[in-house]
């Protein structure tokens, strides 16, 4: 049984009521006129406010929204996964992290076409416009979502580009399904037996993903997350961006992702994978799947991260290149925070596309 994804329904509410406000175009610009939403760094509409700037998304909604790609749906895993995809050529697949949706990866969709790529960003189980199962947000089953979507897409690999728990993902994905994935790209997190140590030996990091212990609560932290239209998201993507791009977040990208997680039943589908890390601590099911974890990654690996992310300490994701025996890159943005690719698109971009382009990747 699935949960109706509403995503090509009109913006809603946090009470999953459509919206008689604006939407959304894909360069996040505000207005019919095409004027922005303001770039200063003072952070989303005051709790009690809706969604400051009116942006139209066409008939997609608040997920489907309209660009030069294709929307469309696979099946894989016993599931429905909404893709946006552009180009022709060898398959990256993009998965998006927390609290956000496809949509986060609109810079290099762009980019990743214009380099003779094939560009998929999905929607992760029950975000977006991907099915909301009632179960299945473990990471193993998660991975599974991803590797069948890439036979779905009928490509015999792809290079997979995770960022926050995307990248957990993806790191996941490259050792159950090592002959799926061509390249590693992952940004904003570390290994998964580096994040899971450091959230329990270092108390900075603990500090840092304080929100996560916050999510074991029951009830309490969908209702926050959706209380006065996502209010919540909003502020936590200005809190974890770094300084030194004020033109990311501007209101308009900030109200994109407040619409998409209150669409019904998202919030709790976006939490569910959190509460599983830290529940299954002590439970056989993350026990085996820690020492799952200790295969190597055997396909080259590119990790990237913002020197200064709140969310995710470089001290954390450094040193993920132990669980890699294959050649491994570490790039470090400096001055950027937690969302590199949308606080510098064109950096992150370029760093990406000539490492995929690279015949021998650097250890």
């Amino acid at each position: 049984m699935t949960v109706s994804d509403s995503s090509t329904s009109g913006p809603v509410g946090p009470e999953g009521q459509a919206s008689p406000e604006g939407q959304v175009s894909p360069n996040g610009q505000a207005g019919t006129d095409g004027s922005k939403g303001s770039t200063g760094r003072s952070g989303p509409s005051g709790p009690s406010d809706p969604p400051s700037s009116p942006i139209p998304v066409g008939s997609g909604g608040p997920v489907r929204l309209d660009g030069p790609w294709t929307h469309r749906d696979v099946a894989a895993n016993g599931a429905r996964f909404h893709i946006a995809e552009l180009g022709e050529g060898p398959l990256v697949l993009l998965l998006h992290g927390f609290p956000q949706f496809w949509w986060t990866w609109r810079h290099q969709l762009t980019a990743l076409a214009d380099a003779g790529f094939r560009a998929v960003a999905m929607d992760l189980r029950g975000v977006g416009g991907s099915d909301r199962t009632p179960r299945g947000y473990d990471p193993g089953n998660l991975a599974l979502d991803i590797t069948g979507v890439i036979r779905s897409l009928g490509e015999p690999d792809a290079a997979l580009v995770g960022h926050d728990m995307g990248g957990y993902l993806a790191w996941t994905a490259a050792v159950m399904r090592p002959k799926l994935v061509r390249r590693l790209a992952v940004s904003s997190m570390p290994h998964p037996r580096r994040w899971r140590s450091s959230m329990l030996s270092d108390f900075a990091q603990s500090r840092a993903g304080s929100y996560i212990w916050g999510f074991q609560r029951p009830w309490l932290p969908e209702r926050q997350l959706i209380a006065d239209n996502a209010a919540l998201v909003g502020r936590l993507i200005h809190d974890w961006a770094g300084p030194r791009t004020p033109e990311f977040p501007d209101d308009a990208a900030v109200d994109v992702y407040r619409r998409a997680m209150c669409i019904p039943s998202t919030a709790h589908c976006s939490i569910e994978p959190y509460r599983w890390l830290v529940r299954s601590l002590a439970r056989p099911d993350g026990i085996q799947f820690n020492r799952r974890m200790k295969r190597p990654v055997r396909v080259p690996t590119l990790h990237l991260h913002g020197s200064l992310d709140p969310a995710i300490r470089t001290r954390s994701a450094a040193g993920s290149g132990e669980y890699v025996e294959a050649p491994y890159r570490w790039r470090l943005f400096d001055g950027l925070g937690h969302f590199p690719h949308e606080e510098d698109p064109g950096a992150f971009s370029a760093e990406l596309i000539n490492w995929l382009k690279d015949p021998e990747p650097d250890r």
